[in-house]
C-alpha cells in the first residue's frame, strides 16, 4: 500500500508564491511518475505538473513558466513551487503516483489566491 502526505498549502494574495510538498511511504517502485493535479469548484481535475523517475517534466499550459516541479527520489517526495499565483490557480491540489495500472492519490491541499 502506498500512502501520499501534501502539505503546504494556504491562503495567499494574486502574486504571491507557495511551495507544496508529498511525501510517498509505502511499496513504491523506483520508476514512476509523480505530479500534481488541481480541482476547482464545479470543474475537473485537471493536471498541473508531473515528473517522471528519470527527469522528465510536463506542465500544464495555464501554469507554464510559473510553477516548477522537483522531486527526490531517495525521499519518495515530489514538490511544487508556484510563482506569480493568480485567483484562478484557486483549487484543492491532490498529489498523484503512478506506475504502470497503480494510481495512488493524496487527500488534498486547499489552495486559495485572494486579496
Amino acid at each position: 500500500q502506498v500512502q501520499l502526505v501534501e502539505s503546504g498549502g494556504g491562503l495567499v494574495q494574486p502574486g504571491g508564491s507557495l511551495r507544496l510538498s508529498c511525501a510517498a511511504s509505502g511499496s513504491i517502485f523506483s520508476i514512476n511518475v509523480m505530479g500534481w493535479y488541481r480541482q476547482a469548484p464545479g470543474k475537473e481535475r485537471e493536471l498541473v505538473a508531473r515528473a517522471t523517475s528519470f527527469g522528465t517534466t510536463n506542465y500544464s499550459d495555464s501554469v507554464k513558466g510559473r510553477f516548477t516541479i522537483s522531486r527526490n527520489n531517495t525521499k519518495n517526495t515530489v514538490y511544487l513551487q508556484m510563482n506569480s499565483l493568480k485567483p484562478e490557480d484557486t483549487a484543492v491540489y491532490y498529489c498523484n503516483l503512478r506506475y504502470g495500472a497503480l494510481n495512488y492519490w493524496g487527500q488534498g491541499t486547499q489552495v486559495t489566491v485572494s486579496s
